[in-house]
C-alpha cells in the first residue's frame, strides 16, 4: 500500500510577474486521486492573455507525467472559480467537484464578473458539484478550510502527510508571502472584501502555527522556486 503523497503542478505562468498558476494532486493510500483546481484554459496561439499556458502546463499533460489521465481523478477540490483556477473543469466529467456552497451560489448569480470568463468550463449540466459549508473533513488527511474574502466562499486545503506533516494550500487567501501578515498584508485588486480577507489570513496563520504546517502560497514565484514540484512529491 502506497502512502499519501502531494504533488505541486505548475499549470501556467502569470505574465509580468512570472508567478505560478498552481494545481495540486493528492494521491491517497487507497488509490483515490484528488485534484485541487484545474488551472487556466490555454489560449489559441498568439492570443493576448495574462496567463501563459504552454503545452507542458496543460493539466492533462501534468497528470500524464505521473501516469494519470483526467479519468483517473476521483475528486476535484475547487478553491474558487476564478478563471486561473477553474478553466479546465470540463476535462473531468467523471469527477466529483467539491466547493463551498456560498461560493457556488455567488458564482452562479453572475454578480462577480470575473468568474464569468471560465463559466462555460465550470457551469455545465453534467458536472457533479458537492456543496459544503465551512470547515470540513473531506477525506482522511484532507480538510477544507473556509477562507473567504478574496471571493465569498473561497476555501483552502489542509493536507496531513505521513512524512512531511501538515501542508496548508492557502490558495488566493494568501497568494504571496507579502500577504501572510493579516494586519500588514496588502489588499490586492481581486480581493473583494478587505475585512474578510484579513480575517481569513488571520485564521490560516493561526491554523498553520497550531499545526506547524508548511504554508504554500497561491502565486508566489520566489517561494515556488524553493518548493518540491511535480514529478517529485511531498510524502
Amino acid at each position: 500500500m502506497t502512502a499519501m503523497r502531494l504533488y505541486l503542478l505548475r499549470l501556467g505562468t502569470i505574465r509580468g510577474i512570472e508567478a505560478p498558476v498552481p494545481g495540486y494532486l493528492i494521491r491517497l493510500h487507497d488509490g483515490t486521486n484528488v485534484l485541487v483546481d484545474t488551472g487556466y484554459r490555454a489560449a489559441p496561439a498568439g492570443g493576448d492573455v495574462p496567463i501563459e499556458v504552454g503545452p507542458e502546463d496543460d493539466v492533462a499533460a501534468r497528470l500524464a507525467e505521473l501516469g494519470l489521465t483526467p479519468a483517473d481523478i476521483h475528486v476535484v477540490i475547487c478553491t474558487h472559480l476564478d478563471p486561473d483556477h477553474a478553466g479546465n473543469h470540463d476535462k473531468f466529467p467523471g469527477a466529483e467537484f467539491v466547493v463551498q456552497r456560498a461560493h457556488l451560489e455567488a458564482a452562479r448569480s453572475g454578480r462577480i464578473e470575473r468568474l464569468e470568463e471560465a463559466r462555460k468550463h465550470w457551469d455545465l449540466p453534467g458536472l457533479r458539484y458537492r456543496q459544503v459549508e465551512g470547515d470540513v473533513r473531506l477525506l482522511p488527511g484532507i480538510e477544507l478550510i473556509e477562507s473567504g474574502g478574496h471571493v465569498p466562499g473561497h476555501q483552502s486545503v489542509l493536507v496531513r502527510l505521513p512524512e512531511t506533516g501538515a501542508v496548508l494550500l492557502a490558495g488566493d487567501a494568501i497568494p504571496m508571502g507579502i500577504a501572510a501578515d493579516p494586519d500588514e498584508r496588502p489588499i490586492l485588486p481581486f480581493d473583494l472584501d478587505e475585512a474578510g480577507t484579513r480575517a481569513s489570513t488571520r485564521k490560516l496563520a493561526a491554523l498553520a502555527a497550531r499545526e506547524d504546517a508548511l504554508v504554500i502560497y497561491g502565486h508566489d514565484p520566489m517561494q515556488w522556486a524553493g518548493l518540491t514540484v511535480s514529478p517529485a512529491c511531498y510524502p
